[in-house]
């Protein structure tokens, strides 16, 4: 649904013509799991979008709506639950509950959210209802927040509302992402550089169409893992505050020292903080193999290391080899299901898509979905709205 269709949709719920924020999902291209241990990132925004309409209310109400999932709700603004409801709509009124505490007026408004990001998938939808939702409610009030901030009230309450111990990657290249470039993201300082991205490539995402239940639990469970992984290298080298302080020689040191799956967890996240490095390096001289090769050593870390892949990852993964016009892929995402992204060249892009959805049928017995995508701008002001309803 575009613009004008979402412009259509609302006034004919709400009677009122919208303002329309939007913000993309996000495809990570290298740099999984290091984000929350304060390490490096390498995403892109991406050409799916989640929609946000959003017009004043006379009276006391706040009202979230959408086309995409089942029942309405309906608050008093002055009454909003401060505990997660456990639906989808945690993550527009985690952020109504966050701008209020923060001082600003309760929100009287009808929210309209239309989810262009495939849930479920590790291409960060929730991410895109957050900061979609932040501008929205924040213009209510006429208020401008610098897109940083954005970033760090959504992650805020994602850690906090929601319950999920997401780092700050997936909320900001939503907001800050550009057409045509990656971003590499230091996560503790938000340092970041925006990298060209070939105008000949294109990014083919595939989604395998499964989510194991276990995946929430076991990304929370990683996070404790690398934790508890500082906790014990703190105890060696004072000055470590996060695993990205670390060196690989450090970490393989002291390999019998460390319980093995610690020991593994906190590998993996400095090792991948490497390959982060050398990607943007292989990027900035477009040496697209070297980026590949380096995708395939994440995934293979990914699975090794860090567990969380599964075997319809993995399938995904090893159809792609071989296929023209590919120079690497990987899982992306928290892992446990969702997407692997593939750099493959914008000549054989659809053919690719093609074959790989053939075989991955074939083998798994699941029709997949294929995105074939270029990096998008970040979130957006789409329309301005009209009176209030």
């Amino acid at each position: 649904m575009d613009s004008k269709k979402l412009s259509h949709r609302f006034a004919g719920i709400f009677g009122a013509r919208p303002a329309i924020f939007s913000a993309p999902g996000r495809v990570n291209l290298i740099g999984e799991h290091t984000d929350y241990n304060e390490g490096f990132v390498m995403p892109c925004a991406i050409g799916l979008r989640t929609r946000v309409g959003i017009s004043p209310r006379r009276d006391t109400k706040l009202r979230i709506e959408s086309d995409e999932f089942p029942g309405s709700m309906e608050f008093e603004s002055a009454r909003l639950p401060q505990r997660a409801t456990g639906t989808w709509r945690d993550y527009v009124l985690g952020i109504a509950v966050e701008l209020e505490q923060r001082g600003e007026a309760a929100p009287r408004a009808n929210l309209l959210v239309e989810s262009g990001v495939p849930i479920g998938a590790g291409l960060s939808s929730s991410a895109a209802i957050e900061v979609a939702s932040a501008l929205a409610l924040l213009s209510l009030n006429g208020m401008v927040m610098p897109l940083q901030e954005v970033a760090k009230l959504c992650q805020h309450v994602e850690n906090t509302f929601i319950g999920a111990r997401v780092g700050i990657m997936d909320q900001f290249v939503s907001c800050l992402g550009r057409a045509g470039h990656a971003l590499l993201l230091d996560c503790r300082s938000l340092e970041f550089e925006l990298i060209p991205i070939p105008p000949n490539l294109k990014l083919v995402i595939c989604n395998t169409m499964v989510k194991h239940q276990h995946a929430g639990g076991e990304y929370n469970r990683r996070r404790q893992e690398c934790d508890e992984g500082v906790k014990l290298f703190a105890q060696l080298y004072p000055h470590i505050h996060a695993l990205r302080d670390l060196s690989v020689a450090q970490v393989t040191r002291h390999s019998q020292e460390v319980p093995e799956t610690i020991y593994k967890r906190c590998l993996h996240v400095v090792e991948e903080n490497g390959r982060v490095s050398h990607a943007a390096h292989c990027l900035r001289e477009k040496d697209l193999f070297g980026f590949g090769d380096l995708m395939r050593k994440s995934h293979a870390s990914l699975r090794d290391l860090y567990e969380v892949s599964c075997p319809e990852l993995d399938l995904m993964v090893e159809l792609a080899e071989g296929l023209p016009g590919h120079y690497g892929g990987r899982m992306t995402g928290g892992g446990f299901g969702g997407c692997t992204v593939n750099m493959v060249a914008e000549p054989e892009a659809e053919g690719f898509a093609q074959q790989i959805a053939m075989r991955y049928q074939q083998l798994a017995g699941i029709k997949p979905a294929i995105y074939i995508c270029s990096a998008d701008d970040g979130a957006r002001l789409e329309e301005t709205g009209g009176e209030s309803a």
